[in-house]
């Protein structure tokens, strides 16, 4: 993990919706009308905080069609497991840096 995934992840589980997010996906897939009401937050709002952890690599979103036609978008979690601690973030700054230039890259490697 670089510098930049390693803020992208701390950004994306730095709100208390998205936490509360986590949880409710913790026991399996949801789709977003019906983690949006377990929520209480409207869908717009949830759309938002999603696309943030979906950017971040915390979830992943699909469509599916309903038995009546309806499109359903579902959202789970992706298996993740970062350790904070200062060798976390020392490898990350140093995973984001390039040769000799003292320059750091737009995005590093994973």
């Amino acid at each position: 993990m670089d510098s930049e995934e390693l803020l992208a992840f701390l950004a994306a589980v730095g709100h208390a919706q998205r936490l509360r997010i986590i949880t409710e996906l913790a026991s399996g897939q949801l789709y977003v009308s019906e983690l949006a009401r377990r929520l209480g937050v409207s869908r717009p709002l949830l759309y938002m905080h999603l696309e943030r952890m979906e950017k971040a690599g915390l979830v992943v979103g699909r469509l599916e069609l309903s038995d009546d036609g309806k499109a359903l978008k579902y959202f789970e979690l992706t298996p993740f497991d970062v350790r904070l601690n200062v060798d976390t973030i020392v490898a990350a700054v140093r995973q984001g840096q390039t040769g000799d230039d003292g320059q750091h890259s737009a995005k590093g490697t994973s």
